[in-house]
């Protein structure tokens, strides 16, 4: 299965790799704009034209200025998934927690040349953060695999291994891992259980329900 998503993001796009940005508010048309593509992000300017009464040279012009700004970023989601396609069957979250004096840019720039990043991690990392975690510089990620067994070995044969190989044995001083039993919501406005078919929120969804900012 697949459902399709669009971001709203609250600040100017950043360089990649960086923290933080310039924040910059949205009008009642561009509101009204990114209301019609949360719902379905593949609907056409004419269309969100129709449902909204902003011209449709503004549709364009504005939905074309805020993907340029990072305002609107488009994504796909493939349900995995045992509802889905079937190729992993459950979900573990760790929260890894790096020694003092390992740097956030550091980190950075090893996940850039880390080989593995564009190999087997983009297999089996459904998402990752970098946090921070009581002081130190962390990383929370969720990993999908057949089975926790398989997710295990994984993060004990492969991750570790690799952050360990970049920023030195016992780099990390801290891990929690935590069984996912189901995702509920994606980014504010989607419920897949609740308020989506066929890849795109129901019709039906109240508008009132659609969070913008």
């Amino acid at each position: 299965m697949l459902y399709t998503y669009t971001r709203v993001c609250r600040q100017r796009k950043p360089a990649p790799f960086t923290i933080g940005g310039t924040m910059r508010g949205i009008d009642h048309q561009e509101n009204l704009i990114l209301r019609e593509l949360i719902k379905n992000p593949r609907i056409s300017d004419n269309q969100i034209g129709k449902n909204t009464r902003v011209p449709i040279r503004t549709v364009n012009r504005k939905r074309k200025k805020m993907e340029e700004e990072g305002i609107i970023q488009y994504l796909a989601k493939v349900n995995y998934g045992e509802s889905g396609i079937g190729t992993y069957g459950a979900q573990i979250s760790y929260i890894l927690k790096f020694k003092i004096g390992i740097q956030l840019n550091t980190v950075i720039e090893e996940i850039r040349t880390e080989p593995k990043v564009k190999s087997v991690f983009t297999k089996y990392i459904l998402d990752s953060f970098l946090i921070e975690y009581s002081g130190h510089i962390g990383l929370f990620i969720i990993i999908e695999g057949k089975n926790h067994k398989e997710i295990t070995e994984l993060f004990n044969s492969v991750l570790l291994p690799s952050l360990e190989r970049n920023h030195g044995k016992g780099c990390v001083v801290g891990i929690e891992a935590i069984p996912i039993i189901q995702e509920l919501r994606y980014f504010h406005n989607y419920l897949p259980f609740l308020n989506m078919a066929g890849g795109i929120i129901k019709k039906d969804w109240p508008n009132e329900n659609i969070f913008v900012s």
